[in-house]
C-alpha cells in the first residue's frame, strides 16, 4: 500500500479556516513566535530553602527555555506585603526565592512563568472574610489539609486576588502567569465531590440568572453557571496581566480570555480502562483546533497520581507523550513535583534527550499548522469521540480536532469531510448546503434531510449488509453487530444496511430461530443542495472504542472514503500504531510529516517501541527533497506522473520528514 497525499495550496487552508472561525490571530507575542521547551517544578513549601542558582542551573542543563515555578497564592515564594497573602514558612529570612530565580533565569535567556493557586488559603483569611469562601450545602466551609477553599464568585477571587496580582506584576518582570485549579473544582484532591457552592454570592448570582435556587447536586445548568463565572474572573485577570505586563502570557486550563490553553497528560489510577494512549495528541489537537491563535501547552505529568507524586511513570510513556506534543504542534512540556533533585529520576531522564533534540532542531517546531483536511468535532472525552480519534489515527487519515462550534462558519471547502460523533450543531445546515461534506454518527438525528425519525430504540442485534459495492472493506462479512441505542428511520427505497433486532441467542439450538429481517436503515447517504452527508443512526464510534471490531472499522473506513472528494490524502503501509501528522510551515514553504511510534503500548504498560521498517510514502506534490531528520539522510525521491514517492527505511521512536 502506498501513500497518496495532496498538498496543494489548500494544505494550510484548514488552519486558516479555523483561525477565521475562532477569531483572527493578531498576536505577535513571544509564545507564538519562539520555540518553547517547557519545564514546571511544582515546589512544596518546604522546597523554599532550595538554592535558586542551583535550581535555575539545573533547569538550564536540562535544556528548558521556559520555566514554570511557584510564585504565590496558597504559598508565596517571595516576601509579599499584601494582607492575607502568606510567604512560605520555610522561606529563609531575607530570601526572595521567586525574584532571585527570575533574575538568574533571565540571565540565561530562560523565560519564567509564575504559578498561582487562588483556590485555597489559610484559616485567618476565612475568619476575617467567610463570605469569600466555598460553602457546602450544610453551611460548612470546604477544608482540605487545613486550607479553606475559596469561591470563584467570592471576594477573594474577584477583588483580593487583584491586589495580590498587582503586587506581583509590578514587582517582577514575569513572562507569564499560570493559574492552577482555576475556579471551583468539582472534587477535592482525594476525589471527594464538593457539590455546588452555597455561598451568598453563588446563591444570588444563580437566582438572578435562572430564577430559582441552587440545585442540591451539580447539573448541566450549574456547570454552565460555574463555567460562566470562571470566564468572568478570567476576563478580569487577563486585563490586569495585559495592562501591567503587556508581554506576559495568561495561562490556565480554560480557553476564554487566555493566551494559551494548558492541559495535562496524566495517569490517575482510578481512571477506567482502557488507558488512552493518545492523551497528548488529543489534548494538543483539540486545543489548537479550537483556538488556533493561542499556544497549546500539554504538561506531561511525571508522577503516577496524587498520592504518589514522587514516583514517576514509565520512561516510554513520558517519551510517547512528548513526541505526540511535538507532532501535533505543541512544545515538549514536563512537570515534576519538587525541585530538579528527584528521588525517582526516570521521568526527567526520559525527557532530557527529547529536549536536546528539540533544541537542536527547534526550527521545525515554530509556526506549524495542521494540514489535515478532515475535521473531527470533539464531544468531550466520550467513547464515541475517542473511537473516531483512534480510527482516524490508525487509518493514517490526517485530521484536526475542534470543540469550537464556530467551525460551521468556516468556508465549506476548508475541509474535505467533517465527522461529528454525537449531536450536530444547529447551525450546520448552511455549511452543508454550501458544499460541505459531513458524517454524523449517533443517536440524535441531525437537523438535515436524513429521513423521517420513527423513534429511538435499543437492541442487541446486527446490521445486515445489503449493498456489497458500498462497503468494499466488508467483503468477508455480511453482519455488523450493534449493542445499544439507535434511531429508527423510515426505510428508504434501497437501504444499504438493515437491522436484525434482538433475537434468541441461547441455547445454541434456539439461536436465531425467531430472527426478523427488517428494512430499518443503519446508514443514510443524502445530497443537500451542493453538499453531501452521511448519517449513521447508532453509536459506531463508541462500539469501536470498546471492542475494536473490524466490522465497525471497515464501515467507518468506507463511509469516510465515499465522502472524501479526492480520495485519501494519506495512506500508508505503516503499522496502525504508527501515528502520523502532516504539518505545514508556511513561513518556510515546507511540509513536515511527523511519525510517532506507538507500538510499545500494551494495556496498562508502556515499553520501548519496536523498530518499524520500510514505510513507503507517495505524495502528489512538487517537492524535490525528502529529508529524514532523525536518520540524518535524504530519502531518494521517485517521480511518477504528478506523484513523488520515497521510503523511510526505519522508524525508531520518532521521526520528522521535511519536504522541500
Amino acid at each position: 500500500m502506498t501513500v497518496r497525499l495532496w498538498l496543494t495550496a489548500g494544505a494550510a487552508a484548514v488552519s486558516v479556516g479555523l483561525v477565521a472561525a475562532a477569531g483572527q490571530d493578531t498576536s505577535t507575542r513571544w509564545w507564538m513566535q519562539e520555540p518553547i521547551r517547557f519545564l514546571q517544578t511544582n515546589l512544596s513549601e518546604n522546597d523554599s530553602t532550595v538554592d535558586p542558582k542551583a535550581l535555575v542551573d539545573a533547569v538550564a542543563r536540562f535544556g528548558a527555555n521556559t520555566f514554570l515555578v511557584n510564585m504565590g497564592g496558597i504559598v508565596a515564594q517571595y516576601p509579599t506585603r499584601v494582607p492575607f497573602h502568606y510567604p512560605s514558612a520555610f522561606l529563609p529570612p531575607g530570601r526572595d526565592l521567586f525574584g532571585e530565580a527570575l533574575r538568574m533565569a533571565h540571565a540565561q535567556r530562560i523565560r519564567v512563568i509564575g504559578r498561582f493557586d487562588l483556590s485555597k488559603t489559610q484559616k485567618p483569611v476565612f475568619d476575617a472574610h467567610p463570605e469569600w469562601f466555598f460553602t457546602r450545602a450544610n453551611g460548612e466551609p470546604a477544608i482540605y489539609n487545613g486550607l479553606y477553599s475559596t469561591c470563584i464568585n467570592g471576594g477573594y477571587y474577584r477583588k483580593h486576588a487583584l491586589a495580590i496580582l498587582e503586587e506581583a506584576l509590578t514587582r517582577y518582570e514575569v513572562d507569564g502567569l499560570f493559574f492552577n485549579m482555576f475556579g471551583n473544582p468539582s472534587t477535592d484532591y482525594s476525589g471527594v465531590a464538593m457539590g455546588p457552592c452555597h455561598c451568598h454570592a453563588c446563591q444570588a448570582r444563580y437566582r438572578a440568572r435562572y430564577g430559582k435556587p441552587l440545585p442540591a447536586a451539580a447539573d448541566a445548568e450549574y456547570r454552565a453557571f460555574m463555567a460562566e463565572s470562571s470566564k468572568e474572573v478570567a476576563a478580569t485577570i487577563a486585563d490586569i496581566i495585559h495592562r501591567l505586563r503587556p508581554n506576559a502570557a495568561f495561562l490556565t486550563y480554560i480557553k476564554d480570555h487566555t493566551d494559551g490553553i494548558m492541559s495535562e497528560s496524566n495517569t490517575a489510577v482510578g481512571r477506567p480502562l482502557p488507558l488512552w494512549p493518545y492523551s497528548a495528541s488529543d489534548n494538543v489537537s483539540r486545543s489548537i483546533g479550537s483556538e488556533p491563535h493561542k499556544v497549546a501547552i500539554n504538561l506531561s505529568m511525571s508522577f503516577v497520581d496524587f498520592p504518589w507524586r514522587y514516583a514517576h511513570v514509565p520512561a516510554a510513556e513520558m517519551q510517547l507523550r512528548l513526541y505526540q506534543n511535538m507532532a501535533h504542534g505543541a512544545p515538549p512540556a514536563i512537570a515534576v513535583v519538587g525541585t530538579m533533585e528527584q528521588a525517582d529520576r526516570q521521568g526527567l531522564l526520559a525527557a532530557k534527550p527529547i529536549f536536546d533534540w528539540h533544541r537542536t532542531h527547534e526550527d521545525l517546531y515554530v509556526g506549524q499548522q495542521n494540514a489535515g483536511r478532515t475535521l473531527l468535532v470533539a464531544t468531550d472525552n466520550t467513547p464515541a469521540y475517542r473511537g473516531f480519534f483512534r480510527f482516524l489515527t490508525e487509518q493514517h487519515i490526517p485530521f484536526t480536532v475542534t470543540e469550537n462550534e464556530k467551525w460551521v462558519t468556516a468556508p465549506p471547502e476548508t475541509f474535505d469531510v467533517v465527522i461529528v460523533p454525537g449531536r450536530a450543531p444547529q447551525g450546520i445546515d448552511p455549511f452543508v448546503r454550501g458544499g460541505g461534506r459531513v458524517i454524523v454518527a449517533g443517536t440524535t438525528a441531525p437537523p438535515l434531510p436524513v429521513g423521517t425519525v420513527v423513534g429511538r430504540r435499543t437492541t442487541q442485534g446486527y446490521w445486515r449488509i445489503r449493498e456489497r459495492d458500498a462497503f468494499p472493506s466488508l467483503r468477508d462479512t455480511d453482519l455488523i453487530f450493534i449493542d445499544g441505542d439507535y434511531v429508527e428511520l423510515a426505510p428508504p427505497t434501497r437501504p444499504l444496511l438493515t437491522l436484525i433486532p434482538t433475537a434468541m441467542f441461547g441455547p445454541p439450538e434456539k439461536v436465531w430461530s425467531d430472527k426478523i429481517e427488517t428494512q430499518v436503515p443503519g446508514i443514510v447517504f443524502a445530497a443537500h443542495d451542493r453538499g453531501r452527508l452521511a448519517y449513521i443512526p447508532w453509536d459506531v464510534g463508541a462500539l469501536y472504542y470498546r471492542h475494536s471490531s473490524p466490522g465497525h472499522a471497515g464501515l467507518m473506513k468506507d463511509v469516510v472514503d465515499r465522502l472524501l472528494p479526492q480520495g485519501r490524502r494519506l495512506e500508508t503501509n505503516a503499522h496502525p500504531l504508527v501515528e502520523m501528522t502532516v504539518m505545514r510551515q508556511p513561513a518556510r514553504s515546507r511540509t513536515l510529516i511527523h511519525l510517532v511510534n506507538g507500538t510499545g503500548h500494551q494495556d496498562t504498560a508502556y515499553f520501548a517501541p519496536l523498530d518499524v521498517p520500510d514505510i513507503r510514502i507517495e505524495l502528489r506534490d512538487t517537492f524535490r527533497r525528502a529529508r529524514a531528520v532523525g536518520l540524518g539522510i535524504d530519502l531518494p525521491v521517485t517521480t511518477t506522473g504528478e506523484s513523488r514517492s520515497f521510503v523511510l527505511p526505519r522508524l525508531k521512536a520518532y521521526e520528522v520528514i521535511v519536504l522541500e
